[in-house]
């Protein structure tokens, strides 16, 4: 049952009651400014129904998702590198495995870099990822520097002719500011290298977080100049609505979504398969 089914079955055949539908589209994550805006058109008309409810909600909702999501694309003669960020616990270290399994199955060359140097568990475990999908994992020692790890790992994916390479960095609290300082170190790295390098920063939100995304999305885009999202565990959750809200409040658009454990469990987003599968 997704968001929408749901607020059908809880407004039909009875009055409106406005209190409780806010509560309703905030508990969804839309946010507070898309919520003003619902109820604002719904009370616009004469009578309101579920039918309404639902088909007002479902208008701005895909008013706001853009219709098209650009695809990551190599360069000619040189490695397009992608920044992995997110705090820790959203599944960062394995949306960075998922996304080089997505761009080795539509043949791209694909090198991860194991910058998260300060948890040894996720070394190991993008390593043993990178086993499992046949694609090599550069790594450095525990508590390394993650930036020079990074300009190695660029300068080896230079060096083999690499379409990509994936940079899975350090999970950390986007209200730390010295961790936030770190990602523009290893930007800083990187452009010693490829001037125009990292090309694509995408941070990792889990859907089922709530607000609490929003304000990851706000210090991690400030920090880190972020071109978009890859959001987790939309599996059968029902949530979601905390990317609309990104979208809304930061203009932050979302290029993938994971949807289970596997390592196909993952694709890029499409803004009407979300509203018809998710919400």
């Amino acid at each position: 049952m997704g968001f929408l089914n749901s607020l059908w079955n809880k407004f039909t055949g009875q009055a409106v009651d406005w209190d409780r539908l806010e509560e309703a589209l905030i508990r969804a994550d839309l946010g507070v400014p898309l919520m003003q805006r619902i109820v604002e058109d719904l009370k616009k008309l004469s009578s309101v129904t579920a039918d309404d409810i639902v088909a007002v909600t479902r208008r701005e909702i895909e008013a706001l998702l853009p219709p098209g999501n650009p695809p990551l694309l190599p360069r000619l003669g040189r490695p397009t590198v992608v920044l992995v960020v997110g705090v820790n616990g959203t599944g960062k270290t394995t949306s960075s495995a998922k996304l080089a399994y997505h761009l080795k199955a539509k043949g791209y060359s694909v090198l991860l870099a194991a910058a998260d140097t300060f948890r040894a568990a996720a070394i190991e475990q993008l390593d043993r990822w990178g086993e499992r999908l046949g694609i090599e994992v550069v790594k450095g020692q525990y508590n390394g520097d993650p930036a020079a790890l990074c300009f190695d790992a660029l300068q080896r994916a230079e060096k083999l002719g690499i379409d990509f390479l994936i940079c899975d960095t350090a999970g950390r609290l986007h209200t730390r500011h010295n961790l936030m300082q770190e990602l523009a170190k290893i930007r800083r790295s990187l452009a010693k290298r490829d001037p125009t390098a990292p090309h694509e920063c995408l941070l990792v939100v889990d859907a089922t977080t709530g607000s609490n995304a929003l304000s990851q999305a706000r210090e991690f885009k400030a920090a880190a100049g972020l071109t978009g999202l890859i959001v987790t565990k939309l599996d059968g959750s029902g949530k979601g609505g905390i990317l609309v809200a990104i979208q809304n409040e930061i203009g932050l658009p979302t290029r993938f979504i994971g949807t289970g454990e596997q390592a196909d469990a993952f694709e890029s987003f499409d803004a009407r398969a979300f509203v018809e599968r998710v919400l």
